[in-house]
């Protein structure tokens, strides 16, 4: 929304992914045990419940009143539609925040071995989703929300597998999730402010100070 991009797309993309990684993350996190388990010692159980429990609250259920309250009370939805875009922003950089306090002394600790490469896997895939979205010839609110959807990846997602105690279990192993949504945060921002410089130089108009 802040970055003026499809929405509805990248609820769509979120959703999709969600239901993908139910599958995906099995067969990712066997392949790893298989290759470094034996050096970490650890018992992978992936909790398809928690996880299904987690995407049916945080995800399809705002989805579902969203729709409802579109449809029977398009007022309404228009109304908080014009509060919400102005407080987006804000709130996104309070979380950011929020979350740095929270983890500093980890991050301070392991960001020197691990932001460097995390920034540049962050930037390869935002180019990636750039690269595919020009080759499929979508409109550039599409690209937008594909370089973001494909460059900003479930930070949450992969802390709660790494810390769960039905998973890893396993607080050093969090630290690179931890990091990256950080810098997925840092970078989104930054990826957004030009968005918006780019979008106001093309309509004639000038960013607030």
């Amino acid at each position: 929304m802040i970055a003026k991009g499809d929405v509805a797309l990248s609820v769509s993309l979120t959703a999709f992914s969600s239901i993908i990684t139910l599958f995906t993350i099995p067969v990712i996190m066997e392949l790893t045990t298989r290759l470094i388990g034996d050096n970490l010692n650890v018992d992978v159980k992936l909790p398809v419940g928690s996880l299904i429990i987690q995407n049916l609250l945080l995800m399809l259920l705002p989805i579902i009143a969203g729709i409802l309250v579109k449809k029977h009370y398009p007022l309404k939805a228009e109304k908080t539609h014009k509060v919400l875009s102005k407080i987006a922003f804000p709130a996104l950089i309070l979380l950011a925040s929020i979350f740095f306090i929270q983890h500093h002394a980890t991050i301070t600790a392991q960001f020197g071995k691990l932001g460097l490469c995390i920034s540049v896997l962050i930037l390869l895939a935002m180019g990636g989703g750039a690269l595919l979205s020009q080759s499929m010839r979508l409109n550039r609110k599409e690209q937008r929300t594909l370089i973001m959807e494909i460059g900003m990846q479930n930070a949450a997602q992969a802390i709660a597998i790494a810390s769960s105690p039905f998973v890893f279990n396993n607080d050093v192993i969090a630290i690179p999730a931890i990091i990256y949504a950080l810098m997925m945060n840092v970078i989104l921002l930054g990826y957004v402010g030009i968005v918006k410089r780019m979008l106001c130089h093309r309509s004639g108009t000038t960013l607030p100070l």
